[in-house]
């Protein structure tokens, strides 16, 4: 390698110092050598190549070689040209850095959140990215639109209205880097838009509170109980401006938002004057009752639909979408800025070809039949060595929730890690705010295939 690119005159980043061209261009070889940042065996470029970079005469580099030579710094052979000696001096002694230390990772992990990564289609994407990268124009390589790539807009439009029931085209549309980067986005419009409170559900993930509290926003919980949020409630809350919703699959007890609440959610927004944020991050997988449709659908000019790839595919490809109303895809644009520094235009050509493919839709049908196969599992193996148990949330979704005896949950999570066993209790989901009762929360679509049946027995073995 170092013959190769010597040989093509690469660069080399000499600082020459001190009262004299030659004795200065020394000094800053020397250093290089003895902080070992020219290696032993490094071919130096030819005095003509160096002197030529440096704008100095060539005899004033063929000297300092020269001299170099003589000091042992160097070796020069004919055929060989110029290096840095193999035995030239001991680099300068590092600093060793203090490694902080590592836990060890648990052995099973029943974290909620995320898929089974060892299931990425890699295959099937890898095709779709030659494929999109091929037929690329020229113009994509370029700074990107903040609003996204037109073509997975448009084949996202057609997903959305097929499979989730949105109402989608790619005017509406916003591509994002995730559900987190499309909330902070709405954040920052609806300060913009003077809203000083955001609604969350009594259960959800703090991130997210946190995340709107960020931007300024106040955010009072709306409680949940079986029929989801309880959504009358919002019509007492003067200072709401906005409420984030998990409809499809309430997160993390399970549950869909009933009709009438439905109904209700929308019914607040048009009087208030009010947005409903939707995130819709596991519709896809549903298994003992219909799909339960986008809120969105109801009114698109109130509600502000989020979807990602994280749990249908995989949370490192960071593409998400926002379904906005009309009048709100100006301020999101501006929100992001001139271009889009956030979303690589190349995944999402990928993606755009990946759906319009259908390997999208054959990927999802495939997780939905093993991720069905794994809660079956799941339910059977707790009803025989757990039954007083109780379970729910099953119809949908990748988690479920165990219902625990009251003042044993942090217990449970405790005995769990020290077996090496990964698991979330149901009250570090709780709105500061909120009340409830003790829980696990499951998730069976994190572990990888092989090792699903050993993380269902650590879990039976745990459980009072």
């Amino acid at each position: 390698m170092t013959d190769s690119w010597a040989a093509f005159g690469a660069d080399l980043h000499l600082e020459p110092v001190g009262p004299g061209l030659r004795s200065g261009l020394m000094d800053a070889l020397r250093e290089a050598v003895r902080t070992g940042r020219l290696a032993p065996g490094t071919r130096l470029p030819s005095s003509r190549t160096l002197a030529a970079d440096l704008g100095v005469a060539r005899n004033t580099v063929a000297d300092a070689y020269a001299e170099l030579v003589a000091e042992g710094w160097l070796t020069a052979r004919q055929g060989s040209g110029t290096r840095v000696a193999r035995r030239a001096a001991a680099p300068a002694p590092a600093v060793r850095a203090s490694r902080p230390r590592q836990t060890g990772r648990p052995a099973h992990n029943l974290v909620s959140g995320s898929p089974d990564l060892s299931s990425f289609p890699r295959t099937e994407w890898l095709k779709a990215a030659r494929r999109a990268l091929a037929a690329a124009p020229d113009e994509s390589f370029g700074y990107a639109d903040p609003q996204g790539r037109v073509e997975l807009r448009t084949v996202l439009a057609e997903y959305l209205a097929r499979a989730r029931g949105v109402y989608a085209d790619p005017g509406r549309i916003v591509i994002c880097s995730g559900f987190v980067h499309g909330l902070t986005l709405m954040g920052k419009v609806l300060r913009q838009r003077r809203v000083r409170e955001a609604a969350v559900e009594s259960y959800g993930l703090d991130i997210h509170r946190n995340l709107l509290a960020g931007t300024g926003l106040r955010t009072p919980c709306l409680p949940v109980d079986g029929l989801g949020a309880v959504t009358g409630e919002l019509g007492g809350m003067r200072g709401v401006g906005a409420v984030l919703l998990t409809p499809a699959h309430q997160f993390p007890t399970g549950v869909p938002l009933h009709a009438g609440r439905r109904t209700a959610v929308i019914d607040w927004a048009r009087s208030a004057e009010g947005l409903v944020l939707e995130d819709d991050y596991d519709g896809e997988f549903r298994y003992d009752r219909q799909p339960v449709g986008a809120l969105q659908a109801l009114d698109p000019e109130r509600v502000v639909y989020l979807g990602t790839t994280s749990k249908s595919l995989a949370p490192a490809l960071r593409l998400g979408w926002m379904v906005l109303p009309y009048g709100l895809v100006g301020e999101l644009n501006a929100a992001k800025g001139g271009t889009d520094w956030t979303s690589g235009v190349l995944d999402q050509l990928t993606l755009a070809e990946f759906i319009a493919s259908g390997a999208y839709d054959r990927h999802v049908r495939s997780m939905r039949l093993r991720y069905r196969r794994r809660r079956d599992q799941l339910v059977g193996a707790l009803a025989e060595r757990a039954p007083d148990i109780r379970v729910s949330g099953i119809a949908a979704g990748l988690h479920v929730v165990l219902e625990l005896p009251e003042g044993t949950e942090q217990p449970v999570v405790q005995a769990a890690a020290r077996q090496g066993l990964a698991l979330q209790g149901l009250s570090g989901f709780r709105h500061p705010d909120a009340h409830g009762r003790d829980g696990l929360v499951i998730g069976y679509g994190s572990p990888s295939e092989s090792g699903w049946a050993g993380a269902l027995d650590a879990l039976c073995r745990v459980l009072p």
